[in-house]
């Protein structure tokens, strides 16, 4: 049989179902194959456990070989939308059942999940694109897994985060990826003010509808830092603006709304700032509200880049203060 022909073989016999509602020996001939440049070949069998298997984020040729044979030697795959995961299949010819697991139905498809790992089941587990467990509710069920015993393996890959990193020309040696801003402005704004003294570059996704707002609200925390605008990323029609946040914010405004996944890459502030003794207080009395002096002089040193010593030294005024008022 060619290449194509198992592959609109395997199409046909794939489904959603839970893996018990097909043949056993149909199931297990199928899901141990996967197609790649018109070949067939067979998936090495695969041991029971619980697989992190990264996917393209958009350019369906960027999975490694070895994503192809976990899925397709695995006993069910897991994923936030099937149809989306499908179409990855339905390319390399796999067969192996898929399973809903996101958001909205993680509650009560996980205790399902962590019985077929105890059954001693082989799951992959996949987003929508990119790599598992970042901005999705992955990190429930890996911790799950771990916890009864079950074996996690991550094979990585895609990264939308790190693809966007590299590419918008920001330095990469600290990071920070906050995911989605909160939706309304008020939040946001005040979510932005708290990141403004973090010495690293931010990382942001967002959509289309909310980029020319959320620029403008990350140009009026943050001023006029260099920033990218990713668009698309590994897709025919990628694009990558940058430029400062000012004159970014100014040109989303006044264009129309970007179709597709967009990632928000901002330079780190100056090094060269210094933080104002008032700004400093306020940021230690928070955290020594919750911390002790140890941990909120470590806390506050990492978010504002301020010196450790010197975050010490007034850690320690502060708390005799506090302990003097009481």
């Amino acid at each position: 049989m060619t290449g194509q022909a198992r592959a609109a073989t395997v199409r046909r016999m794939r489904t959603t179902a839970p893996a018990a509602a097909t043949p056993r020996a149909l199931r297990d001939r199928a899901a141990h194959h996967y197609v790649l440049n018109g070949h067939s070949t067979v998936a090495p069998p695969l041991p029971a456990g619980l697989y992190l298997v990264a996917t393209p984020i958009g350019n369906l040729r960027d999975i490694t070989v070895r994503a192809l044979e976990a899925l397709a030697a695995a006993d069910l795959i897991a994923c936030e939308d099937t149809r989306v995961t499908r179409k990855l299949l339905d390319r390399y010819g796999i067969a192996t059942p898929l399973t809903p697991y996101h958001e909205h139905n993680a509650s009560e498809a996980r205790p399902k999940l962590i019985a077929r790992l105890a059954d001693g089941a082989a799951i992959a587990l996949v987003s929508d694109a990119g790599t598992p467990l970042v901005s999705d509710p992955g990190y429930k069920l890996v911790r799950e897994a771990q916890a009864a015993g079950a074996s996690v393996t991550a094979l990585p890959g895609a990264s939308a985060v790190l693809a966007a990193l590299t590419l918008s020309g920001l330095p990469t040696d600290r990071f920070l990826f906050e995911g989605f801003l909160p939706a309304k402005e008020g939040a946001r704004r005040e979510h932005i003010n708290e990141l403004k003294r973090i010495p690293a570059t931010l990382i942001f996704f967002e959509t289309g509808a909310r980029i020319a707002t959320t620029l403008a609200d990350l140009a009026a925390e943050l001023g006029p830092r260099q920033a990218a605008i990713c668009r698309e990323l590994t897709k025919l029609y990628e694009e990558v603006k940058r430029g400062d946040l000012d004159t970014l914010a100014r040109e989303a405004a006044q264009a129309e709304e970007p179709r597709g996944e967009i990632v928000i890459v901002v330079a780190p502030p100056d090094r060269q700032a210094e933080l104002p003794a008032a700004d400093l207080d306020a940021l230690l009395r928070q955290a020594l509200e919750r911390l002790s002096v140890k941990e909120a002089v470590a806390e506050i040193a990492a978010v504002t880049g301020e010196s450790r010593r010197g975050v010490y030294q007034r850690a320690l005024a502060l708390a005799k203060e506090r302990d003097h008022d009481r």
